[in-house]
């Protein structure tokens, strides 16, 4: 009785191993199920996020290229107006500080003008003192002091562009001369300068004061 209880019992063993089996079949079945619908879960995301990523990005991004056109547009528009008010304000000023030179020039020429003009007859007196010096006076020291100021005066009026204006031998220019008087000569030609009364100055080629002379007729 003993070897047959025993023998029973092995063979409900043996029947309960297929069970077990079966259950662990059925687990890892299930775990496998799970794997692939998550895996096919994964997957379909990846899929919608690519067909996003395609689909939907690109009519934005060619919507903002659009809009980035525009306003490249409206910037150089507005550069280009920039440009042109700059331009516009530079020649102005160029303009303007022409024309300040210009009237500064003006102004300079035309106060030198009038102090050159003051210190000609002061030339004129110191001319006529030398002139009506004698020999003798002329071994004067202080005839030798008065030819060295005259030399300094006419030298620093020279630097400063006063000519004087030539006249005695040429031909009359009312442009350059003042015909006061005509006197007949033999020396000279019929229009020609044959005295020089008072010198004549320029100052930048412009006259400070016509010389006056006597034509010869």
């Amino acid at each position: 009785m003993a070897e047959l209880n025993e023998e029973v019992l092995d063979k409900e063993d043996i029947k309960e191993d297929p069970a077990v089996d079966e259950t662990e079949a059925e687990s890892s079945s299930d775990e496998e199920v799970k794997t692939e619908e998550s895996d096919t879960v994964n997957e379909e995301a990846k899929s919608d996020t690519e067909d996003n990523d395609g689909s939907d990005d690109a009519p934005k991004e060619k919507g903002k290229w659009k809009k980035g056109d525009k306003k490249l547009d409206a910037l150089k528009q507005k550069n280009e107006e920039l440009e042109d008010r700059v331009k516009r304000q530079m020649a102005e000023f160029e303009n303007f500080r022409k024309r300040t030179e210009k009237e500064k020039s003006t102004m300079f020429e035309m106060g030198a003008k009038s102090v050159i003009e003051k210190l000609l007859p002061v030339v004129d007196n110191f001319e006529r003192g030398l002139a009506s010096a004698s020999d003798d006076d002329k071994q004067d020291p202080i005839y030798e002091g008065m030819n060295l100021i005259y030399k300094q005066l006419t030298d620093e009026l020279d630097k400063l562009g006063v000519k004087p204006i030539e006249a005695l031998g040429t031909e009359f220019n009312p442009e350059f001369h003042n015909a006061v008087m005509q006197e007949e000569t033999d020396e000279f030609e019929e229009g020609m300068v044959c005295k020089e009364l008072q010198k004549g100055y320029t100052y930048r080629d412009s006259v400070v004061r016509h010389s006056m002379v006597a034509v010869a007729k």
